[in-house]
């Protein structure tokens, strides 16, 4: 599979044929989740990326992984970082340790989150979409605290 290369040094699989999520208006997303799913969890999760999107706030990515505890491991916390973690040293041996930390943008965080995110709600099984999810976000935030250069919601379109 080809891979994206970053400025930065830093490498993730490609992107194309997958759909642009980080493009999507979450907002609208949301709307149309909150008619077809009684889970108000993914209603919410959906427009606080959304709200981040636009204000460039970690606390709503912050927010969106405390909904995705309560609704991918049934609010345990630990549960979900435990879970991520595998994906964490599935990574390192992948792109080799710590290739996330050269710099990714976060539009390509929000992109792959998302996607995780609705092919979890899809019920596909193909990968661990709950772990991906919480693995994006939380990368997500990293970046935008350690590296916000990266950040390439900030100037907006």
């Amino acid at each position: 599979m080809e891979q994206r290369k970053y400025e930065t040094g830093a490498v993730r699989d490609s992107r194309e044929g997958k759909g642009r999520f980080d493009l999507m208006p979450l907002d609208v997303a949301a709307d149309v989740m909150d008619c077809k799913n009684e889970e108000k969890q993914v209603t919410e999760l959906l427009r606080d990326i959304d709200i981040f999107k636009i204000t460039s706030e970690s606390y709503y990515l912050e927010n969106a992984l405390r909904s995705a505890a309560d609704l991918m491991y049934g609010g345990s916390r630990e549960a979900m970082l435990l879970d991520v973690g595998k994906l964490f040293e599935s990574g390192a041996e992948k792109y080799g340790e710590r290739n996330w930390e050269k710099g990714i943008p976060i539009s390509s965080y929000i992109d792959s989150g998302v996607r995780h995110l609705l092919k979890y709600l899809n019920g596909e099984t193909d990968e661990a979409h709950d772990r991906a999810f919480v693995w994006n976000l939380m990368c997500a935030i990293w970046t935008k605290t350690h590296k916000p250069e990266m950040d390439d919601y900030t100037d907006g379109p």
